[in-house]
């Protein structure tokens, strides 16, 4: 164990917050795993509060969803760090383990972060629940896997977010197909790019996160591209940004048509051009 350094803390936190996350212990002293979630959680809330910032300048309702809350490190840590000095906006954090929702109620029910909401649901459900308002600001998503950062970016499409903060985790349904269809795309030297097992994994899991961004573009959102800590912290590192500026592109989506059919990705459609 290591104690805390004091340039490892934001102004502002709440030391108790941290041990009652069982990020710090009781005594104040913090491990290597516990740093590590700490910095990503750090790093993500640089992107979030300038957007943060753009919404309370613009009056907004300061609405943010957290899919895949886990145990809502982010939606605390964000509440603690922003909301609780506004008085204004709310947290809603959705996830789908009853243990962990149970957990995050007892703990803001303990330090009264009384604009937060925890809902024991899956990302694809919370999209039709009465408890979510019919518009949101902001929805993040760390570390949501496989299809769950998908399902993330059809909630906000359907809740007209102004904002994603997207890191997608374990995609597999893409490498899928790009498996089951490889002897018959193997004709065309492309598919040299994934006919060994770890290309498919790897090139599949570069190919989710372009045609997700290609979706966010066809429905008019400006996207940008970076990395969320360094590779040493974690390899899920990629960090996705979008904006709502225009209206649907029709020149986006045929782009993303003609790569799954180049791809032989066509039975996908539906996930990528909906």
């Amino acid at each position: 164990m290591k104690n805390l350094e004091i340039e490892d803390i934001k102004d502002l936190q709440s030391i108790e917050l941290l041990k009652a996350l069982h990020i710090l212990t009781t005594d104040g002293k913090i491990n290597q795993d516990s740093r590590r979630k700490l910095k990503q959680v750090y790093h993500l809330f640089n992107f979030i509060e300038p957007l943060l910032l753009e919404l309370q300048a613009q009056d907004s309702e300061m609405t943010l969803v957290d899919h895949g809350a886990g145990k809502s490190y982010l939606g605390f840590i964000i509440y603690d760090l922003f909301y609780k000095k506004i008085q204004k906006g709310h947290i809603y954090g959705i996830e789908s383990r009853e243990k962990l929702v149970l957990d995050s109620l007892a703990l803001q029910k303990r330090i009264k972060f009384e604009r937060m909401t925890f809902m024991k649901t899956t990302v694809k459900e919370a999209s039709f629940s009465d408890l979510i308002p019919k518009k949101i600001d902001i929805v993040t998503a760390l570390h949501a896997c496989d299809t769950a950062t998908d399902e993330a970016i059809d909630f906000a499409l359907k809740k007209e977010a102004k904002y994603l903060v997207l890191v997608p985790c374990c995609q597999a349904e893409v490498a899928q197909y790009l498996k089951k269809n490889k002897a018959k795309k193997l004709i065309d030297p492309l598919a040299e790019l994934w006919r060994h097992a770890i290309h498919t994994r790897e090139f599949g899991s570069h190919v989710t996160n372009v045609l997700r961004c290609l979706k966010l573009e066809a429905h008019g959102y400006q996207v940008s591209v970076t990395e969320l800590v360094g590779l040493e912290h974690s390899l899920k590192n990629e960090l996705i940004l979008a904006h709502k500026i225009e209206g649907p592109r029709q020149r986006t989506s045929d782009r993303i048509k003609s790569l799954l059919f180049d791809l032989g990705l066509q039975d996908l459609e539906n996930r990528f051009l909906n």
